[in-house]
């Protein structure tokens, strides 16, 4: 099997299993603590939350504060539901369904608009009463970097709050300045089912999920050190190997360029996260493709629309149309994949489109 679909989730790193199974049992059978209890078993468990708090806060700009959920998407909820209830909310066209459906939601929304290429540029403008702009720094589905300092700029002209869905690019790159980012540990390396929000000193948000009063007041619910140690040791070793992790993905993505030479690619070839390339051919059945490739995992589109039956939102807001997006695979790698890895692969899509007479 050969998993190229990072951009849906990672594999988990070894040194982020080592730093969950201490807080799962531990070597004494009493890892298991409450870290919101006041006894030993407590305090220690507090502790390794608040030692992964500064390896994950060491990757965000300084000044601000790390709330750990359950994940981005809960983290982007906090910040758009949590930061008003006055005014629009700007949101690029190529948004993930947490930030596009959560601004519907509220009934607050309004889309900005995108290129070709897949970036969205401020030269448009936002309504007169907007309260918040959200941007994400890369996109899940065709890899496009955004203009996230431009924007964070405009948002301050315009009195509104900043947001960064920062989920693809934390622990991979640096992440640009914003009012609140949201990020999931699973996308770096670390385990499902926790993420945070980073919240810049000053800003003032509303708790939406009601209870106890864990999380500075701002999230409710008892925490999982096992979990948050396992994201901190993940965002530790992002850290250390970042400049390493970058060269490598930059290695594959000229590799796979060459080896889908054939391929029309959607997006922009430069300003892109290079471990993700999302691309098409005329007429190719993808679900029959997935069919005949079952030894290599990639996706048809967003992980979180896949089913669905409806083309993907990011291809259609760059101009793609229904069959172009349909005819569309996006393949992601990382620190993990190696070149036979995508050779390999390579191959085998090559081999099955050839097949469909492509």
């Amino acid at each position: 099997m050969i998993y190229l679909d990072y951009q849906a989730t990672t594999p988990l790193a070894p040194e982020a299993r080592d730093a969950m199974l201490r807080w799962l049992d531990g070597p004494d059978g009493m890892g298991f603590g409450n870290p919101h209890s006041p006894h030993k078993l407590g305090r220690q468990a507090a502790a390794a939350v608040e030692a992964a708090r500064d390896q994950v806060a060491a990757l965000f700009p300084p000044g601000g504060q790390v709330i750990f959920t359950g994940g981005a998407t809960e983290a982007l909820n906090l910040a758009i539901r949590g930061s008003g209830t006055k005014g629009s909310v700007s949101v690029s066209a190529i948004e993930h369904a947490a930030v596009l459906d959560t601004a519907e939601a509220i009934g607050a929304a309004h889309v900005l608009n995108v290129s070709k290429e897949g970036q969205c540029n401020t030269a448009q403008d936002v309504p007169a009463d907007v309260r918040l702009i959200a941007v994400m720094q890369v996109n899940n589905e065709i890899g496009t970097v955004q203009p996230t300092i431009d924007w964070h700029r405009k948002a301050k002209e315009n009195n509104a709050l900043f947001l960064i869905d920062a989920v693809q690019a934390y622990g991979k790159m640096p992440v640009t300045q914003a009012d609140m980012i949201a990020v999931s540990a699973h996308k770096l390396h670390g385990p499902k089912g926790v993420g945070a929000l980073w919240v810049r000193g000053g800003v003032k948000l509303e708790e939406q999920q009601t209870g106890g009063g864990q999380e500075a007041g701002l999230r409710s619910g008892t925490l999982s050190p096992a979990l948050i140690a396992g994201f901190g040791a993940a965002a530790a070793l992002a850290s250390e190997r970042m400049a390493e992790d970058e060269a490598h993905v930059e290695e594959l993505w000229g590799r796979a360029r060459e080896l889908f030479e054939g391929w029309e690619l959607n997006g922009s070839d430069t300003a892109r996260y290079k471990g993700n390339l999302n691309i098409r051919k005329k007429g190719l059945d993808v679900a029959r493709l997935m069919s005949e490739c079952r030894s290599v995992m990639f996706s048809a589109g967003s992980a979180c629309a896949s089913g669905s039956g409806r083309p993907s939102h990011v291809l259609k807001a760059i101009g793609l149309s229904d069959k172009q997006a349909k005819n569309s695979i996006r393949l992601g790698w990382g620190r993990y994949t190696s070149l036979d890895d995508i050779e390999t692969a390579a191959d085998t899509i090559n081999a099955a489109a050839k097949g469909q007479g492509l």
